[in-house]
């Protein structure tokens, strides 16, 4: 007969169980599944809460307060980060807050601009007037700043004296300019010089070197020592000297890495840059040759007369044309020569100038020099000791590898002794220093960790709820409305709870009998045989 039965599906027996509550039963166990449902829910909304990202940056409490009654107006949730200088609220609301709080002119950033000047009264001092123009400036100013990406804060003071007519009591204009940096951020000197050059530039009559920066530790930034600085050379000068020294530095290291390593090496290069321009004309003259002298001008003047006509006795003697005149020493007279008696028969004087102009060779050399030649390179060179398997200490380099590493690093940079340029490379082992030392964080200063342990501490509430309120409340009213459902049916099935937790259908005796009346009405043969067989106790089969 047990064999006979059919079995029931668990779904089929539950919901026939289901099926015989009363009213009241199914209210409560639908309201203790609802407070389940409910209880699980909330414990996912509590755990997958929604997104936060930044809102604003607090910079000044007051921004910060308007902020905050903003968005309590607006019923939208917000938080503070743990330092409270930060406003988060749901990610997907950001734009659309940042744009409602841009039109009420929030944040305002603790500064005020030139919007000081919009709402000034009448009949307002001139002193006054002065006063709110040089806070409009200093504000907008340090609104300029702020929008560097590495300055957080600014804070511009300008000291502006009184005109005067005197020259000789006459002061200086001067300014101070307070910034305040991000976590690890650093300004460059390019840029401390442009907030220096933008100060100066919006006040009249200040002069760059009367603008001091300062950032938040105090340190002086605007007026660093500077050897390169000192000499006079400007900024774009001064960041062609670095780029050109750091170029020589990976030079040196690009060549020396696949030798002794990365980490191995440390060279630095200071280069002496003349950035002075030139303009010089030199005119060389040189003399001519004979072959190609070059006549460029030539003047002859001459001057003479005729000799004098014949004078004296006719005779031979007398026609002949008088003796050139000798010195007595060197010539004796002529015998029978007429004497004239004086200048009357001698000649005039014969003369003849001639001036002649050659050409003159020159040349003429315009030399332009080019700003930023080097004049001197130093560079200095320091490898690590190399490390051997064989020893537990590193040991120096041998002569051979010192020298074929000098030979690189020479031939990187381009060493020119004609120029002065010096090298040194030194071998010496390498020591961790301080810096490079960085201690290993405590555990409960990691923030990865922290996060970690707050999100399993949620799951074990959710699950630690869940646990409480099917132990102490749900299952508790199940086994009770099984009882009142197994007492109302009577004679029919009886429920019990099993060892899983599982409420499951038994059949109690009076539905075994009606099981067997039934199938004695069906089946009366079979039922005549199994009594036989119970009767002789098994022996009418053998």
């Amino acid at each position: 007969m047990a064999e006979t039965a059919t079995a029931a599906t668990p779904f089929a027996l539950s919901s026939e169980a289901f099926n015989r509550l009363s009213n009241r039963q199914k209210l409560i166990g639908m309201v203790g599944v609802a407070l389940l449902i409910a209880v699980l829910v909330g414990g996912l909304l509590w755990v997958r809460e929604p997104p936060y990202a930044v809102l604003f940056s607090i910079q000044d409490e007051k921004d910060g307060g308007a902020i905050v009654a903003a968005l309590q107006q607006q019923n939208i949730p917000y938080r503070f980060s743990e330092g409270g200088h930060t406003i988060l609220v749901p990610q997907a609301v950001v734009h659309d807050t940042r744009l409602r709080l841009a039109a009420q002119g929030l944040p305002k950033g603790g500064l005020v601009g030139f919007e000081l000047l919009e709402n000034q009264k009448m009949g307002i001092s001139q002193f006054a007037e002065q006063i709110n123009y040089q806070r409009g400036l200093e504000g907008e100013l340090a609104r300029s700043i702020q929008s560097l990406a590495a300055v957080k804060g600014a804070r511009v003071h300008l000291a502006i004296p009184k005109q005067t007519a005197f020259l000789r009591d006459e002061q200086k204009t001067s300014a101070s300019v307070l910034v305040s940096l991000y976590p690890g951020r650093t300004l460059e000197p390019l840029q401390v010089a442009g907030i220096v050059n933008l100060v100066a530039s919006s006040v009249p009559q200040l002069n760059p070197l009367n603008v001091a920066v300062i950032d938040q530790e105090g340190r002086l930034i605007s007026q660093q020592k500077d050897p390169l600085r000192d000499a006079g050379l400007d900024p774009s000068q001064l960041k062609y000297v670095h780029e050109l020294e750091a170029g020589y530095v990976k030079r040196i290291e690009d060549i020396l890495a696949p030798v002794v390593g990365a980490s191995n090496i440390k060279a630095q290069v200071a280069a002496d840059v003349d950035f002075s321009q030139t303009d010089q004309v030199a005119e060389t003259y040189k003399p001519n040759p004979a072959p190609e002298t070059a006549i460029r001008s030539q003047q002859i003047n001459e001057n003479g007369s005729a000799a004098p006509p014949a004078a004296g006795i006719p005779g031979a003697l007398s026609n002949q044309p008088p003796v050139p005149a000798t010195a007595p020493i060197s010539q004796p007279a002529v015998a029978g020569a007429a004497n004239t008696g004086g200048a009357a028969g001698s000649s005039q004087n014969y003369s003849k100038n001639a001036t002649i102009n050659y050409e003159v060779d020159k040349t003429i050399r315009h030399t332009k020099g080019v700003p930023g030649t080097i004049r001197r390179l130093s560079v200095a060179v320091v490898v690590n000791h190399r490390k051997d398997p064989t020893k537990p200490k590193p040991v120096p380099l041998s002569p051979a590898e010192l020298k074929q590493i000098t030979d690189l690093a020479r031939e990187a940079v381009g060493i020119n002794t004609e120029r002065g340029d010096t090298l040194n490379v030194a071998n010496a082992p390498f020591t961790a220093g301080e810096k490079d030392i960085v201690p290993d964080a405590p555990l409960w200063a990691n923030a990865e960790l922290i996060s970690t342990l707050k999100e399993l501490v949620k799951y074990l509430l959710i699950a630690g709820a869940v646990f409480w309120f099917w132990t102490r409340l749900l299952k508790p009213v199940m086994e009770r409305l099984m009882t009142e459902s197994n007492s109302v049916a009577g004679a029919t099935n009886r429920v019990e709870i099993g060892t899983d937790g599982m409420p499951h259908i038994v059949p109690t005796y009076e539905n075994k009998l009606a099981a067997a009346r039934d199938l004695a009405k069906k089946d009366p043969k079979a039922v005549a045989n199994m009594i036989k067989e119970w009767v002789d106790g098994g022996e009418h089969g053998k």
